[in-house]
């Protein structure tokens, strides 16, 4: 059995002087862990045991942690990735820590066809209809689900094994993120408990920091195979000019992430105090620098590591499948234009 790791987590964001393509010093245990056959539950409460992550971890504490298990593992990080986030949710909703034991996902994708209702009945909140996107539902225990109530939307906790909950069956032929099956779940007067006021979940300010966490995801996605082209490099006896180039075009890249992320993640353990819209700014500006350096590194590290191992090294391109999917959940060019209308109303705000 694993032990916890019991030594801070000195990663990739915030030990700017230490080699990206080197492994961290908690690699081996780390990836006992990631890699193995464990149950998707036992995998999860695992790493979160293993890496100290609670609803009172810092977002650089996650951030690190989910960065390198992405470089491990994409699908490993999108499986942790929501537990961690419902933990923080409860927290700072003011919740007793749940069960150790207990599995959660963050089910708020906003689709037209699928709507979920909250009624509240003799003092208890009743959950009704369809939610899409539900990842991992068949396998989680919990969901912290956002519905649609007569007083604003609500972020719902919700027992994903009671009796009234249904995850639907799905065909999930995708290659990438095959680990994460994402179907509807159907709820029939499903009880929930509420977490916050009405609105609450999108309105407060960490609501920005969970987009930079998904963010970090797909940054590790990106060194994981990058320091699997670059090992591929540095073994060869007679490295070519063009190889050279590409080894630096990836450091460059590595290093300014680590840079704009090392920084966000100071601001969101700060003292200061952001305001959702502030915090949000500062979100899209950090995921769209990430975005497009992440499809940057992605490229180089297919082009340094050559066709070998896209054919030959399966680790090396279930990663580069998992990150197709995972960047491609992302606005794109809706989120840097909404970073760019945010700027404008800041700069005409006594005008509007």
């Amino acid at each position: 059995m694993i032990a916890q790791f019991d030594r801070p987590l000195a990663g990739i964001i915030t030990s700017p002087r230490e080699p990206w393509y080197a492994e961290a010093a908690f690699h081996d245990d780390l990836a006992k862990l990631v890699t193995s056959n464990a149950p998707t539950a036992q995998k999860i409460t695992g790493l979160a045991r293993f890496l100290h992550l609670s609803g009172q971890s810092t977002q650089t504490d996650q951030w690190e942690a989910l960065v390198e298990i992405a470089a491990i593992d994409v699908a490993v990080a999108r499986m942790l990735e929501p537990h961690v986030d419902a933990l923080g949710i409860l927290a700072e909703a003011g919740h007793e820590s749940p069960d150790a034991h207990s599995t959660w996902g963050v089910y708020a994708a906003d689709v037209p066809e699928f709507a979920v209702a909250a009624d509240d009945e003799g003092g208890q909140t009743l959950l009704t209809g369809e939610k899409a996107w539900c990842s991992l539902a068949a396998e989680l225990t919990h969901a912290i689900v956002i519905v649609e109530g007569i007083d604003g939307s609500r972020a719902c906790a919700v027992d994903l094994t009671n009796s009234r909950v249904q995850a639907q069956t799905v065909s999930w032929p995708s290659l990438g993120l095959k680990e994460i099956p994402s179907g509807s779940v159907m709820f029939d007067h499903a009880p929930a408990t509420t977490v916050g006021p009405p609105n609450w979940y999108l309105d407060r300010p960490s609501f920005a920091w969970g987009g930079i966490r998904v963010a970090a995801c797909w940054f590790g996605g990106a060194v994981g195979m990058a320091r699997n082209a670059a090992h591929r490099h540095l073994r060869r006896p007679t490295p070519s000019p063009m190889g050279e180039l590409q080894l630096g075009q990836l450091d460059a890249e590595i290093s300014a992430v680590r840079a704009v992320m090392d920084q966000a993640a100071a601001a969101a353990d700060g003292e200061d105090e952001f305001s959702r819209a502030e915090a949000w700014t500062l979100a899209l500006r950090v995921r769209n620098i990430v975005y497009r350096s992440v499809q940057r590194v992605q490229h180089l590290s297919r082009e340094l590591a050559g066709p070998a191992a896209l054919t030959g090294d399966a680790g090396f391109a279930k990663a580069d499948a998992d990150l197709t999917v995972y960047l491609s959940q992302h606005h794109g060019l809706r989120d840097e234009a909404a970073l760019g209308g945010d700027l404008y109303k800041q700069s005409h705000g006594d005008e509007l």
